[in-house]
């Protein structure tokens, strides 16, 4: 199983004998745990914990090359993130409030209602859906800013109830980008804090002086930041710890070549580790997204971040059938899968495993990056198997209610007993016993 010299991306197909060991090897992209990160972060979060704010303004001078002097000097308050919406273009703010109107609309179908019911012996139980009180939102401000996802992290928070919203985006040499406090006032932040790294995420977990901690944390951010939040999980909750980015096309003979070449890019631009998969019964289309790749790539923009994220992690993979075409894609289980065939409604029903499904032509996944609706904060590196997109049900939590009556307790006590004395919890046994 070669690859095509004269393409960027590997080309693999399934009928070969080695493919199965093949695409193992190409989805193995695991981010290995490197203990110096491990070690690093660890530190900065102890840090930030024992010191509170001097530890934080002293890494955020040094990773952010800034010279803060007190903690106030991080703080955006509200009232100054309505003044970001003024310095943006017109057609930048009626972007911001089209795609936060729609993933608003989307979200409010997600929220979960409480309930209760009387069983035979007269109890009531039930449950009670409440909102998180407190939410970190980590939002990227490095080599990239991204109001999308302000948006995305923010607004479930809000209409799930969420009381206080922390917003923490890095501003590198005392620069925010516009377009993200914009976004951020409009969503619904109560405040943001300009720092960034692992000394956020403890911030956020643990508390400083001027930042109160928070119940949970949301949000992307490159290996330091997500070990950070892995480090803390337990303290707070998580959302997840996203890998890098990737995308899986479905497609067969009536596909369009040139719109599956620009959604390939689409993905692969993000940097070099996204991953970029067509998997197609049809010779002649593969062929033909493999032209449309080698002529249109030299005139994008960030050609070199494409090229190494194609031909480092992207694949065109000749399939037998749709059948194999799904039973492959839900082996990879991708964050993003577009479905671009004539008939969506048989495979469909195929796929177990994925993030988002985007079915038919017109449904490209950059359009779900932004303004469709539904979430674009997805499960990665096949933890769609068992993991969903973030959504309303992230920001509530749920508590039983049990309301026993006097023939529930005397008549369940039996069992109760039965089952305690079987696991020798003489005090549970007894406990139940006294109802009776």
């Amino acid at each position: 199983m070669t690859a095509n010299d004269e393409s960027v991306m590997r080309r693999l197909n399934s009928s070969d004998v080695e493919f199965s060991e093949v695409l193992r090897a190409l989805l193995d992209r695991d981010e290995s745990e490197h203990q110096q990160t491990e070690d690093s972060v660890r530190e900065i979060i102890t840090s930030v914990r024992k010191q509170g704010d001097r530890a934080l303004i002293e890494l955020t001078n040094r990773f952010d090359r800034r010279a803060i002097v007190n903690a106030e000097e991080l703080v955006i308050t509200s009232e100054q993130m309505g003044a970001y919406i003024g310095l943006i273009e017109d057609d930048q703010r009626a972007a911001i409030q089209v795609a936060a109107d729609r993933i608003r609309e989307f979200h409010e179908h997600q929220r979960e209602s409480s309930w209760s019911y009387k069983d035979s012996y007269g109890s009531n139980l039930g449950q009670i859906v409440t909102p998180i009180n407190k939410v970190g939102v980590y939002v990227p401000g490095g080599k990239a800013a991204y109001p999308s996802s302000v948006l995305m992290n923010i607004i479930p928070a809000k209409v799930a109830g969420c009381g206080d919203i922390t917003m923490v985006v890095p501003a590198p040499d005392g620069v925010v980008n516009s377009m993200v406090i914009a976004a951020a006032a409009v969503a619904g932040a109560d405040r943001i804090f300009t720092i960034g790294g692992a000394q956020a995420v403890a911030a956020l977990a643990y508390g400083t002086q001027s930042i109160s901690a928070v119940d949970k944390i949301v949000g992307p951010g490159n290996i330091f930041v997500a070990t950070a939040k892995r480090q803390v999980f337990g303290k707070v909750g998580i959302d997840m710890v996203a890998g890098p980015s990737e995308v899986l096309i479905i497609a067969d003979e009536t596909a369009n070549p040139e719109w599956i070449a620009m959604d390939l890019f689409a993905q692969a631009e993000h940097d070099e580790m996204a991953q970029s998969i067509l998997i197609s019964p049809s010779k002649t289309l593969i062929d033909a997204v493999e032209k449309e790749i080698l002529e249109t790539l030299p005139s994008m923009q960030r050609r070199s971040i494409i090229a190494g994220s194609l031909r480092g992690n992207g694949a065109l993979i000749k399939v037998r059938d749709m059948q194999e075409a799904a039973d492959i894609s839900n082996l990879v289980a991708p964050e993003h899968l577009e479905l671009q065939v004539a008939d969506t409604e048989t495979l469909l029903p195929l796929i177990h495993h994925a993030g988002a499904i985007f079915s038919g032509y017109f449904s490209a996944e950059s359009l779900g990056d932004y303004c469709l609706g539904p979430n674009h904060v997805l499960p990665t590196a096949g933890t769609a198997r068992f993991s969903s997109p973030l959504g309303v049900y992230d920001f509530q939590k749920r508590s039983s209610i049990i309301n026993c009556s006097r023939l529930g307790a005397k008549t369940l006590a039996k069992t109760a007993s039965c089952l305690a004395r079987s696991e020798q919890l003489e005090a549970h046994a007894r406990s139940a016993e006294l109802r009776q």
